[in-house]
């Protein structure tokens, strides 16, 4: 079967799939892996190049790393380092011992066992963090908890591999050399990942100078890819260079651009890598020790999440967080493939333990879904909702409750208030050159364009509460007043229009408070006119409010017209003679007082 048609399979089964499993409440990771099974070369055997498809699909797993990566400043790691290396090293060694000594009591060899217990006590990064992103607890205490965990597995993978040699009892290999050579290769790793940083970020600033939009799309991928290989190059994962990558842009203005353009390829490949694992299930050998099968995949949900459960209520102190930090990072995980892999290489695992083991991971990866959906019905329905919350109890570093969407003359004076005022907010500017000037004085803007969706999502505006437009381009206003009307309802948008023209568009958008950006300064120069002649300060005010009154009444009279130019032109003719007449009566009514306070 052709590649394309293998592709169209896949794409029907994940249509099919993902959604009937979200309507049910399980998930889409669930509904990937179930589809991979169906078509897998164990099920229907429609698609046949499992890896193949796991080497594309790993990809989305780099994605979503480096999109993590934007999200963790090198400052905000460090304040991880609890969780990185107290959590992580605990729950690794703990985990580790339990299932090795399980192994072991089940008549392995105690090097075997122990090779069992290190592999099994990896957990799966992807599959933990694609469902925290889709319950929004990334950020919540057992979010951050498992992430740090999950990051330390990732670094811990490095040292296991170094030191397999000695659980395989492979003689051949020196593994003091490697040990000494895998930290060697942590360090270099870090200095080539810092030096590209300044190598690539005028690359972006050229690049976002330039049109059409795609360049800047081919600049992203190659910041991703060409990362995660240069780490890969020293024997580190794909995964752990993309996370680096992100990490050293996460305090560029490029980085809300950057999510934007990758996020919709990480989406596409997660599901992707998702159906892979669902494919290399080996259904046979479930069927045939279905027992056995069932007993190790519970026995490894369980003991990892008791020991996670017991670590999270020491670290974390209460059982409403140490509970989903239990049920998230339960499943085995990806590296478990590689560690098992090359055991089975290397002589130290047979092929039947490897195929069994393999099946088990695998479907530990189902169970995730399956016990955070059974811990929504049981756990959190019954627990009750606080008495009051606060509307403003998010961190300003990381959701902002104000947008402004275009950093020019008017973006940077509501922007420098706001800062003044200590009140967070996301600025947006596609014009890299003034984003560069500005930056020069202390602002901190991010590239962009704010009519795109992704990149709207990615400046969390899902999070804020007033979306301020002043893009002084019309076209490129009303596209982004649209899009944030049909996306993000709950926003309430402050626009700026050049023109009535532009003001009568951004109203029939539903926008509601539109300020025309000369309109009040040139009520200003107005009153110092009016002053200059010699009319009073209080007349000269009276005058300015009636005329702003009737001028913002003929633009709501006149909007139903906006079209029609001659209608337009007779309303204002007519708005001016009943000006005329207005400041006429305001003139005689002063007159009749003034004749009136007479002696």
């Amino acid at each position: 079967m052709s590649s394309i048609n293998q592709a169209i399979i896949l794409l029907t089964a994940t249509l099919i799939a993902v959604p009937l499993f979200a309507r049910l409440g399980l998930g889409a990771v669930l509904g990937s892996l179930c589809a991979g099974m169906v078509v897998g070369p164990y099920g229907l055997d429609l698609v046949g190049e499992v890896d193949a498809v796991l080497e594309l699909g790993e990809w989305g797993v780099v994605f979503l790393m480096f999109i993590i990566g934007l999200e963790l400043q090198p400052a905000r790691l460090w304040g991880m380092r609890r969780q990185v290396f107290g959590l992580g090293g605990a729950q690794v060694g703990l985990t580790t011992l339990a299932l090795a000594t399980a192994g072991w009591a089940l008549g392995l060899p105690p090097p075997q066992a122990l090779l069992v217990g290190v592999g099994l006590s990896l957990s799966s990064t992807a599959f933990a963090l694609q469902l925290l992103g889709e319950r929004n607890e990334l950020t919540a205490p057992h979010g951050r908890a498992a992430f740090g965990i999950l990051l330390f597995q990732d670094l811990a993978v490095i040292l296991l591999l170094a030191v397999l040699p000695l659980l395989t009892g492979d003689r051949h290999l020196n593994a003091d050399k490697s040990i000494v050579l895998a930290a060697l290769k942590v360090v270099g790793v870090l200095g080539a990942a810092i030096s590209t940083k300044w190598l690539l970020r005028p690359l972006l600033r050229v690049v976002a100078a330039q049109q059409p939009h795609t360049l800047f799309t081919a600049a992203s991928l190659l910041v991703v890819i060409g990362t995660a290989q240069m780490v890969q190059a020293v024997g580190l994962s794909l995964a752990l260079g993309a996370f680096l990558a992100g990490m050293l842009f996460a305090d560029s203005e490029y980085r809300h651009a950057l999510e934007a353009d990758i996020d919709p390829f990480k989406g596409l490949l997660l599901a992707l890598f998702f159906m892979a694992v669902g494919m290399s299930v080996n259904l046979q050998q479930v069927v045939a020790k279905p027992g056995l099968t069932c007993a190790i995949v519970v026995g490894i949900v369980a003991i990892k999440g008791l020991v996670l459960y017991l670590v999270g209520r020491v670290a974390l102190g209460e059982r409403k967080a140490a509970l989903p930090l239990a049920l998230c990072i339960s499943q085995g995980g990806e590296f478990a493939f590689v560690i098992f892999g090359q055991a089975m290489g290397q002589g130290a695992m047979s092929g039947p333990l490897h195929e069994l083991l393999i099946a088990a991971v695998t479907l530990t990866m189902a169970t995730t879904p399956l016990l955070f959906a059974a811990y929504e019905r049981l756990v959190v329905k019954n627990q009750k909702a606080p008495k009051s919350a606060r509307a403003f109890d998010v961190s300003p570093s990381e959701d902002a409750p104000v947008i402004i969407a275009g950093f020019g003359r008017m973006g940077q004076i509501v922007g420098r208030i706001l800062r003044g005022m200590q009140i967070p907010f996301t600025a947006l500017d596609n014009n890299a050159d003034r984003i560069n000037f500005i930056t020069r004085f202390g602002a901190k803007v991010f590239y962009g364009d704010a009519s795109r969706v992704e990149l709207l999502r990615a400046a969390r505006a899902d999070k804020a509460q007033i979306f301020v437009l002043t893009i002084s381009d019309v076209a490129l206003s009303l596209r982004c007043a649209q899009a944030v009307k049909a996306h993000f309802p709950h926003l309430r948008i402050v626009a700026r229009a050049r023109d009535r023209k532009h003001a009568y568009a951004l109203k029939e958008l539903g926008v509601e408070r539109v300020i025309r950006e000369t309109f009040f300064s040139s009520l200003e120069v107005t009153a110092v006119v009016l002053d200059g002649v010699g009319l009073p300060f209080t007349e000269s005010q009276a005058a300015i409010a009636r005329f702003t009154d009737h001028d913002e009444a003929l633009m709501t009279s006149s909007q139903q017209f906006s079209n029609d130019e001659q209608a337009l032109i007779s309303m204002a003719n007519a708005a001016n003679q009943e000006l005329e007449l207005l400041f006429e009566q305001d003139v005689r009514k002063r007159t009749d007082k003034g004749r009136d306070t007479i002696p």
